[in-house]
């Protein structure tokens, strides 16, 4: 049986390439990056001011013309990212660095503080924006936006979305949003 993955949305000089860890076996089916109903990648982007609305999960196109884009550490579906090996982690953080590297955003924003400890051999980082930075851009990492993450709930997932969305572009949100969760 073939392998799903989902295709990255990228392009040049994004303002910000955000970064799942792997994908869900929800988002593996449908196709579509954090898909899985419960999941608070797309109402926190959206509370935080990158978007101007909720995007649903199949609008994940749309996110390039607002200069985002997105892609996922590892390609490998699976029901918990903690199911994927130190190894996988660490070849995805390579991965996304020739992603940075070729693309040149602004900012990458890895999605799951676990994950980027592992991945990129920090084992203390912090949510928030890293001393490093991977190929030319500025480097931040924000919670995981799974509903399995109890440790952030929306109000305070936006907050961080919105830290990162005032640094990669200004304290004015995207049209139409109040910024306010």
């Amino acid at each position: 049986m073939p392998q799903l993955t989902i295709p990255d949305v990228i392009a040049p000089d994004l303002a910000v390439l955000f970064c799942g860890i792997n994908p869900g076996l929800y988002s593996a089916a449908t196709g579509h990056h954090f898909a899985r109903p419960g999941n608070r990648f797309w109402p926190a982007l959206h509370l935080s001011g990158f978007t101007p609305r909720r995007l649903r999960p199949d609008e994940q196109d749309l996110l390039l013309d607002y200069g985002l884009g997105i892609t996922n550490l590892v390609a490998r579906p699976s029901a918990r990212a903690d199911e994927l090996t130190p190894a996988e982690l660490r070849a995805g953080a390579a991965r996304l660095t020739r992603l940075a590297a070729e693309h040149t955003p602004r900012f990458v924003a890895v999605v799951g503080v676990s994950a980027y400890r592992t991945g990129f051999a920090r084992p203390k980082a912090t949510v928030g924006e890293q001393p490093e930075r991977i190929a030319e851009a500025r480097l931040w990492v924000l919670p995981n936006p799974s509903g399995l993450n109890a440790h952030y709930q929306l109000p305070a997932l936006a907050a961080e979305f919105r830290a990162l969305r005032e640094e990669a572009m200004g304290s004015r949100p995207a049209n139409g949003t109040s910024g306010v969760p």
